[in-house]
């Protein structure tokens, strides 16, 4: 076996193999590009004679790099950065750091540590793609609320009549169409009934036109302290240059959930990631996006659940005992998780009754969705494993039968399947296989 640790540049990758004892090798610096990694090849060529026998770490799980190096065969272990920080604190107290000495660092995980890591998945083609989408859509969407607020901020200073008019959805149609054509409150004051009727259909509006266009006309022609014209004009000017920012991105974000729909449709599980609650085409492209498809990646429903971030954490030391929320998680994948348990609230009955038990305890409304999402991710789960669609009657009797008996239903200890009762609590009320 050879460890190799890959210390990622851009334009640049120190690289560094150590044999099982931690002896170095061979160590060097190879290009980015097909030059690069058939150098990297060579370098661990002369010590292997299969793919496999080649173990790397690097700090990337993704990427043209991180690709070529599954492609050729090797076990390829993605190490979070933080840990990889960690580790440099054991090796050495000076505080030093080089690109080489992280090479070596990373090889030296892989060679005693790496069953604490995760192997980069084996997701595949279109998990990849639907992955880039939906990144790409939420990244879109995070960006225009930040215009948006701006936008908000700006109007509140010069133009609290668009505030009355449009509310706080400034990227909604009639906001964006009415904006647009008049960005000062001047303008604003002289646009007629007809003409604020006719921009809400060129923006999308489709009913109760007229009577939208009298509130937005009251509105803008309300009473309002102003700014001295020279200082409106520039506000004007700037919030133009907004809305157009704002409608773009609304365009790019409409054709991307498009192209979202389409490869999401496309995928195998699709209709088992559909069945369950609350998760749709966009929600449930994220979800299948951030956990993959690659079905050794979680080992049981408590990886998976880790992985998510909606299991807590429990920090106990001597009588002191307490439960947290947690924080190291893939913040994208945990947003989609809570969103998803939010929406199940109207979608299951069941849910709903899960979260209002919850509340019933004492928990707060972030508490009861974290929850719930942890029983739905559970659920997901099994629903994976066995490739089933979701049975609501099947999904929810584990709970049923716990609360019917009395028990604490924050502490169940569900079957790793999540799909059912398939075992019986021990004297201690635990539930085992």
């Amino acid at each position: 076996m050879v460890f190799v640790g890959i210390d990622w540049a851009e334009k640049h990758h120190d690289v560094c193999s150590v044999d099982k004892e931690g002896l170095i090798l061979a160590r060097g610096r190879v290009a980015d590009g097909v030059e690069g990694i058939s150098k990297l090849h060579e370098m661990v060529a002369d010590h292997i004679e299969e793919p496999e026998e080649a173990i790397v770490g690097i700090e990337l799980d993704r990427g043209l790099l991180v690709g070529a190096l599954v492609a050729a065969g090797y076990e390829v272990f993605a190490i979070n950065p933080l840990s990889v920080d960690r580790y440099r604190d054991r090796h050495s107290t000076s505080g030093a750091k080089s690109d080489p000495g992280d090479a070596k660092l990373l090889a030296d995980i892989v060679r005693t540590d790496r069953h604490n890591h995760r192997q980069v998945a084996g997701d595949s083609e279109l998990a990849d793609a639907i992955k880039l989408l939906a990144r790409t859509h939420q990244n879109f969407v995070w960006q225009r609320q930040r215009h948006i607020n701006r936008l908000r901020s700006h109007l509140r200073e010069f133009s609290p009549q668009a505030l009355e008019a449009f509310g706080t959805d400034l990227s909604f149609m009639d906001a964006v169409a009415i904006l647009s054509i008049a960005p000062t409150p001047e303008l604003g004051r002289r646009l007629s009934r007809s003409k604020i009727a006719s921009a809400l259909k060129k923006g999308g509006r489709q009913k109760n036109i007229q009577s939208r266009a009298e509130k937005i006309q009251l509105a803008l022609r309300s009473e309002q302290l102003e700014a001295p014209p020279t200082v409106t004009r520039a506000y004007g000017t700037v919030t133009l240059s907004l809305m157009r920012l704002i409608a773009g991105l609304n365009e790019q974000i409409d054709d991307l959930e498009r192209e979202i729909e389409s490869s999401f449709e496309s995928h195998p599980d699709a209709k088992i990631l559909r069945s369950l609650p609350g998760l749709g085409i966009v929600l449930g492209a994220r979800v299948l996006a951030e956990f993959g498809d690659d079905r050794t990646r979680y080992v049981d429903a408590r990886a998976r659940r880790n992985y998510a971030g909606t299991s807590p954490i429990t920090r106990a030391s001597g009588k002191h005992r307490v439960v947290l929320a947690r924080y190291a998680r893939n913040e994208r994948l945990f947003n989609a998780c809570y969103l998803w348990a939010f929406a199940s609230l109207t979608a299951s009955p069941p849910a709903r009754a899960y979260y209002d038990r919850h509340r019933s305890l004492g928990k707060s409304h972030n508490q009861a969705l974290r929850a719930l999402a942890n029983r739905l991710v559970g659920i997901l789960h099994g629903c994976l494993r066995h490739g089933q669609t979701y049975d609501e009657s099947v999904a929810w009797l584990a709970v049923e039968m716990r609360t019917a008996a009395g028990g604490p239903i924050w502490e169940v200890k569900y079957p790793e399947d999540d799909l059912g009762p398939k075992s019986r609590p021990d004297s201690r009320g635990r539930w085992s296989p």
